[in-house]
């Protein structure tokens, strides 16, 4: 047996060796046919590139290390707030503004921001879970609660990381696709959306503004729903988004009078720390200008919105601000966001580490056994 596998190695080196006989006698060039290329090779191919190792098993494959650019896109956010928070710091009297702070009882503020946190979670756990409990996989409020506010510690650099964060979970945890539940998530932002559409559809009214502005914000939101009740064909087929269609016009005014109360929680934990330090807005003013800054903490410029809160507060409540100068009133304003933001940090982090390293890995584990619903009619 071993002669013959030796016979048919010696014929297949013959054979080769006289198709490369050929090969250089078809080209004009000599008799004799330089080796085949190896790693010692110094011949006409030595400046080519040797092919790059396939990495084995366990190995982790080498990636090429990020651009400058997308490093700096990665750091414009906190150079951003960075440069905020000093242009608001710039022009403050740090005497005022220590003046401010001593004027605040801090054990009980502290406190009023961990029972805000608490609230919080609770009701946009109650909101949030109906919709992904009807469009993806039967949720367990316990468990979304948990999942929540372990999002609050990817959410400390942008609240739209930890709506990616519970995206991927979900469908990883449930076994739906991607652009599934990021549908389905797309229906949670346009109940906020709504919420904040009728807020302010109440509020320019309230303060004296034209109809002509409510009517042009309702006029949006209908047109939403319209789209939604017609259902254009290319859109509805759509993977990302056709959860928004399945919910249908009634499924999202579900949704929307769930997200009521969390808008509530949310609107009293913009308006009330401001009181801690003596800027008073009255309600009629709160309604108007809350909004807005519950909109700018939340878009993707800074992270936590430092440096945005801060700018904008100044410049929509310095005249609600107590105060005989206008360095004393904006040094109360300043004191009131920063301090506000630096214990939202502090509560959200300690909440989402503690879930995120001691309940999230149990809950990961409980995958579910049956399949999960191709589609639910949220109506």
């Amino acid at each position: 047996m071993w002669g013959a596998v030796a016979a048919r190695r010696a014929v297949a080196r013959d054979g080769l060796r006289s198709l490369r006989l050929r090969l250089g006698h078809r080209r004009g060039d000599s008799a004799t046919v330089p080796p085949l290329r190896s790693s010692t090779h110094t011949g006409t191919f030595a400046d080519a590139p040797s092919p790059r190792p396939r990495p084995r098993d366990g190995d982790l494959e080498e990636r090429p290390a990020p651009r400058l650019a997308g490093r700096a896109r990665r750091a414009l956010p906190f150079a951003l707030a960075a440069a905020l928070v000093a242009f608001v710091l710039g022009r403050l009297d740090f005497d005022a503004f220590r003046a401010a702070l001593s004027r605040v009882d801090a054990p009980l503020f502290v406190a009023f921001a961990a029972l805000f946190v608490l609230a919080l979670l609770g009701a946009d756990t109650f909101a949030t879970v109906l919709v992904y409990r009807r469009l993806i996989a039967p949720v367990a409020f316990r468990d979304f609660l948990v999942l929540r506010g372990a999002s609050y510690l990817p959410s400390l650099l942008n609240h739209h990381v930890g709506q990616a964060f519970i995206t991927v979970f979900l469908a990883r945890v449930h076994a739906v696709p991607l652009a599934r539940v990021a549908g389905a998530t797309l229906v949670v932002y346009a109940s906020w959306l709504g919420c904040l559409l009728l807020l302010a559809a109440v509020a320019v009214p309230a303060n004296g503004g034209p109809l002509a502005g409510s009517a042009l914000l309702l006029a949006a939101g209908a047109l939403y729903l319209a789209i939604l009740a017609l259902r254009p064909a290319r859109l509805a087929r759509a993977k990302l988004l056709a959860p928004l269609f399945e919910a249908g016009v009634r499924g999202h005014l579900v949704a929307l009078a769930a997200r009521i109360p969390h808008l509530l929680v949310l609107f009293a934990g913009t308006w009330l720390p401001f009181w801690f330090f003596d800027v008073r807005v009255p309600l009629g003013a709160a309604l108007t200008y809350i909004p807005i800054l519950m909109v700018a903490v939340t878009l993707p410029i800074t992270p936590q919105g430092f440096g945005t809160r801060d700018v904008l507060a100044a410049a929509l409540f310095e005249g609600f601000a107590a105060g005989a100068t206008r360095d004393a009133r904006l040094a109360a304003i300043a004191a009131s966001t920063t301090t506000w933001a630096v214990a939202l940090t502090l509560v959200e982090a300690a909440l989402g580490l503690a879930l995120l390293r001691g309940v999230l890995p149990h809950m990961e584990a409980k995958r579910p056994t049956d399949a999960p619903p191709s589609g639910h009619d949220a109506a």
